[in-house]
């Protein structure tokens, strides 16, 4: 039988058979792009297709890769109406595949994770008017109500700035790599954040890493489904909002969010400034405060792939391993981003 690493062939085809009705045998396909919990698409004798997450393979901080928690996120969601994939079933018996795996809907559409996907998926015309797509779909999620949405229970409703700067901060700590220490960067942006946060004005659902790569997109540009709720809780919905606007770069930026050229740099796509508008006409929020929590976006992402890279280092080679060994440099630069943002 096939070796696929993170998938124990045998045992979750008879799952999926039993909970899901697929029909054996499967063909087990990682999907590109995920540097922290691994999905993949599973396609039956039927042609049928869904798509299978689960954590790392290996290096797994405690608390974090919870998939009962994300099946948990969009099966509250998906009936509201906010675009996720339908979710299928949950598997928690650590026999079936040696960790938690939930199993949702394959959402067909566009994922854009650089410029020459956005330019081959769409026109000038249509690109025009996926930022204004991308932010509406992120007013919408932050006007759900958790209570009502029966997910009050998430986290805390308040000081959510204060325990992600505690959160992160603690997993950077704990994610240490000889050579990689950043001199005390990653630390001292992070005392300044944690000297100056706004008051919160809302409770929303809050999904963490909200950007155009982590959505599929139909052909109309419109959002069909967000997608990677691995860090998904309850807080500041403009932290989302900084987060958005950190990976929407524009043509001129010197340095990216993310490294290689990001999609949003196509010809048609709108500004930074005109995407922080298209999400202002859809939310009652004031957003005078968002270049603070810009560089919060910043400072997070450093952190988070310190633990990506960390977890690289240790040997888990399973998903996107593209350009790992540049990041404890980005990781630095990411810092001095918001470092810089702070300072104006």
């Amino acid at each position: 039988m096939e070796t696929i690493t993170g998938i124990n062939v045998g045992p979750v085809t008879d799952w999926l058979a039993e909970h899901v009705g697929l029909v054996a045998p499967l063909a087990f396909e990682l999907i590109a792009g995920g540097r922290s919990n691994l999905t993949f698409r599973v396609t039956d004798a039927a042609s049928r297709a869904v798509a299978l997450r689960r954590p790392p393979v290996s290096h797994v901080l405690p608390t974090a890769h919870d998939m009962v928690r994300e099946h948990t996120i969009i099966a509250a969601l998906e009936p509201l109406g906010v675009p996720v994939a339908k979710p299928l079933g949950l598997c928690t018996d650590l026999s079936v595949n040696g960790s938690p795996f939930y199993v949702m809907a394959f959402v067909d559409g566009f994922i854009l994770r650089d410029r020459d996907q956005a330019e081959e998926a769409f026109g000038e015309a249509t690109r025009a008017t996926i930022g204004e797509n991308l932010a509406a779909t992120l007013a919408q999620l932050h006007d759900v109500d958790p209570d009502q949405a029966g997910l009050g229970d998430l986290a805390r409703h308040d000081g959510y700035v204060e325990r992600q700067l505690r959160r992160w901060r603690t997993q950077y700590e704990q994610m240490r790599v000889d050579g990689a220490d950043h001199h005390r960067l990653i630390e001292d942006v992070g005392d300044r954040l944690a000297a100056r946060i706004p008051l919160q004005q809302r409770t929303s659902i809050v999904h963490g890493d909200y950007r155009l790569d982590n959505t599929v997109l139909d052909r109309t540009g419109s959002v069909a489904a967000i997608l990677d709720w691995e860090i998904c809780t309850l807080g500041d919905p403009l932290a989302d909002v900084g987060v958005m606007l950190d990976y929407w770069a524009e043509p001129t930026d010197e340095v990216a969010a993310l490294l290689g050229a990001a999609p949003s740099t196509a010809p048609g796509f709108i500004s930074r400034a005109q995407l922080l508008g298209a999400y202002g006409r859809h939310s009652t929020l004031d957003l005078s405060a968002v270049a603070y929590y810009q560089s919060f976006g910043y400072w997070k992402l450093a952190c988070i792939l310190q633990g990506v890279y960390a977890r690289y280092i240790a040997g888990a080679t399973a998903g996107d391993q593209g350009s790992v060994t540049e990041f404890p440099t980005h990781i630095a630069t990411l810092a001095e981003l918001a470092r810089q943002i702070l300072e104006q």
